[in-house]
C-alpha cells in the first residue's frame, strides 16, 4: 500500500471514529453532565471546550479563537500532505503517526466549524485529580505523534553509526 492510501485510511478511520463518538455523547447526554463507568477512575462527560488541548485557553472569550485553531488544523493537514511526499512506502510508523494526526485535527475542525468548540467526553481521574477531558481526536493526535518519535527511533537505529 502507498504511504498516501495508508495515511488517508488512518486519517478517514479517525475522523470517522471521533464524530460518531462526538455524535453519540451529543445526542445522548446532556451538555456539562457526567456518567460514572469505572469508579474512581473513568467518567463518561458531555463536555464543551473552545480552546486547544487540555482545555488550555478554555476559559478565555477571544474573537480570534476559533478562526485561528481552525485554520491551525488546515495548516497542519497542508503540512502532513507536504511531509507525505518525502516519506518512504515502506515506513508505516511515519505514514500512520501522521495520518493518525491529520485525522485528529480534521476532526476537531468540524467541531469548532460548527460547535465553535469541540466535544469532549473521556474523563479519567484518580480521587479528586481529573486529567482534563479529550476525545477520539486528541488521542489519534497523541497517538500519531508516539508513532513519528517511533519512526524516528527506528530510522536512527536503522543508520549506521
Amino acid at each position: 500500500m502507498n504511504r498516501y492510501a495508508l495515511a488517508s485510511i488512518w486519517a478517514a478511520a479517525t475522523v470517522a471514529v471521533d464524530q460518531i463518538t462526538k455524535l453519540a455523547v451529543h445526542t445522548t447526554m446532556q451538555v456539562w453532565t457526567g456518567t460514572e463507568i469505572i469508579p474512581g477512575f473513568f467518567n463518561l462527560v458531555h463536555v464543551l471546550n473552545k480552546g486547544s488541548a487540555w482545555g488550555f485557553l478554555d476559559d478565555e472569550d477571544i474573537d480570534w479563537q476559533r478562526p485561528l485553531f481552525i485554520a491551525i488544523s488546515v495548516l497542519a493537514v497542508i503540512a502532513i500532505a507536504w511531509m507525505l511526499r518525502t516519506v518512504k512506502d515502506r515506513d508505516k510508523w511515519m505514514i500512520s503517526g501522521l495520518g493518525m494526526i491529520a485525522g485528529g485535527a480534521v476532526g476537531n475542525a468540524i467541531d469548532r466549524t460548527w460547535l465553535g468548540s469541540v466535544i469532549d467526553f473521556l474523563d479519567f481521574y484518580a480521587g479528586s485529580y481529573h486529567w482534563p477531558a479529550f476525545n477520539v481526536a486528541d488521542s489519534a493526535l497523541t497517538v500519531g505523534a508516539g508513532c513519528i518519535i517511533i519512526a524516528m527511533l527506528l530510522e536512527k537505529k536503522a543508520k549506521p553509526q
